[in-house]
């Protein structure tokens, strides 16, 4: 053979492998069925908690899975109502309109996410949106997931200015927007972004049913000379509570901040009173400042305080009237007074079984001094009454501390109280702990045995 003859021979043979091999090799063979579903899922329908008008849900996800032997065609998926539906899809990072031609492998599983915008109508009441998204699997029937969302209009107070240079206790600058309380509307809940305040002077009356949801670190700011007043009843409470209450959400602790009685610059609000109200997954519940006033800076009354990643209240040289509360779940105190005050506490459950965390404080703690830059400061402590009381948790050894300095008033008493570490130490039996249920049981030692003081 010449040379020239064996460099064709070597040239022409991976030319020929490569023919072989492509003759031989098997082409892929995707599952058919005429009636069979080809796919499964993670759920049928995926349902979105009430949504508040114009504003987004998180993002939820179902995961496709072909449970066949052999892999499947995806011919599309998209949304059933196209572009006109009020949800959104990602498809395995595709945010088309239709994604299209994807291969699912046996065996193997497919993500899709969706979110939900819903836009405002005139309605008072939640109304629901459908829609379903439509897989077609090439030679399979088609199959869909569907979607549901309860929509909700507003009103929101959107944070228009910005106090200075300060910072907040979240580390954001102090960004407001102040109530129009003459025109408040009780028709629809309200939804509050940053600082949203009572200007002083000002009341704010809320109704019975009225419902404030409150965005990440949200204030509600009742500011100096301001009122605060809500008179729910039994069946409707005014309610204080955050945005996201989609799955283990709804009893988050730290979704929002705290509602703020008083001022940055000392002062107090005066007169505030809540009656049947609840409020609920914050970082504080209420955080009052000192009283400047001949009445006090708040009474509560039938009311619970829940899911609090700091302080149900906290209560700053302020002055407090409590009567029939549940306080509960907190990842701190129930009630807090660091430095000085007035309170008078009855028919008070502070029921603190915190699992979130190891808890590293008691559920009360009363004080009369501080530390400042320029030494210790002391406020007195002219009262700290609590009558007909339970104050149990899972803090050992005690759920009350003391921390008096002698330089200032200290005076406190404990009446007719079950107490953790207490003269009357006994376990309450509240009827199931984990599920929030504080009734007490009908062996509970706490059952019946309160008094009446004239």
């Amino acid at each position: 053979m010449s040379k020239q003859n064996l460099l064709l021979w070597i040239t022409a043979i991976p030319l020929l492998l490569t023919w072989l091999m492509s003759g031989c090799a098997k082409e892929d063979t995707y599952a058919h069925s005429a009636t069979e579903p080809a796919l499964s899922f993670s759920c049928d329908t995926l349902a979105f908690d009430t949504v508040f008008t114009t504003l987004s849900t998180t993002t939820q996800k179902v995961l496709v899975y072909n449970n066949l032997s052999q892999p499947l065609m995806i011919k599309s998926v998209t949304l059933r109502q196209g572009r006109q539906s009020r949800f959104r899809l990602n498809v395995d990072g595709d945010t088309s309109l239709v994604a299209r031609d994807i291969r699912l492998d046996a065996g193997d599983s497919l993500f899709l996410f969706v979110q939900a915008t819903i836009n405002p109508n005139a309605q008072t009441e939640p109304f629901l949106i459908e829609d379903a998204i439509l897989i077609s699997p090439d030679g399979c029937p088609d199959q869909f997931i569907v979607l549901t969302a309860y929509g909700r209009n507003a009103v929101y107070h959107l944070p228009t200015d910005t106090l200075g240079s300060a910072t907040d206790r979240y580390g954001n600058l102090y960004r407001y927007s102040v109530i129009d309380c003459d025109n408040w509307d009780h028709t629809l809940p309200h939804v509050i972004i940053g600082y949203a305040v009572i200007d002083s002077g000002a009341t704010l009356n809320l109704l019975a049913g009225e419902q404030l949801y409150f965005a990440s670190d949200a204030v509600l700011w009742v500011y100096n000379d301001a009122t605060l007043t809500a008179q729910g009843s039994d069946q409707s409470p005014v309610l204080f509570t955050s945005l996201r209450h989609d799955g283990w959400y709804r009893s988050l602790p730290g979704q929002w901040g705290h509602i703020w009685l008083g001022g940055i610059s000392g002062g107090s609000s005066k007169g505030c009173t809540l009656d049947h109200v609840r409020i609920e997954n914050s970082y504080y519940g209420i955080i009052a400042d000192s009283n400047d006033y001949n009445l006090p800076t708040l009474t509560i009354t039938n009311s619970e305080i829940c899911h609090i990643s700091v302080a149900a209240i906290q209560a700053d040289d302020a002055w407090i009237v409590g009567n029939r509360l549940l306080f509960y779940d907190c990842g701190g105190a129930t009630f807090y007074a660091p430095f000085g005050g007035r309170y008078s506490f009855s028919n008070l459950t502070s029921a603190n079984y915190w699992t979130y965390t190891h808890r590293q404080t008691p559920s009360i703690i009363l004080s009369n001094w501080y530390q400042s830059t320029d030494g210790i400061v002391t406020r007195d402590l002219s009262e700290a009454t609590f009558t007909n009381c339970i104050i149990y948790g899972n803090f050992h050894p005690s759920e009350v501390f003391l921390d008096p300095n002698s330089q200032a008033a200290f005076h406190y008493t404990f009446d007719n109280c079950l107490v953790k570490g207490g003269d009357w130490d006994q376990d309450p039996l509240f009827e199931d702990t984990d599920d929030d249920d504080y009734h007490l049981s009908d062996t509970s030692p706490a059952h019946a045995i309160g008094f009446y003081a004239q």
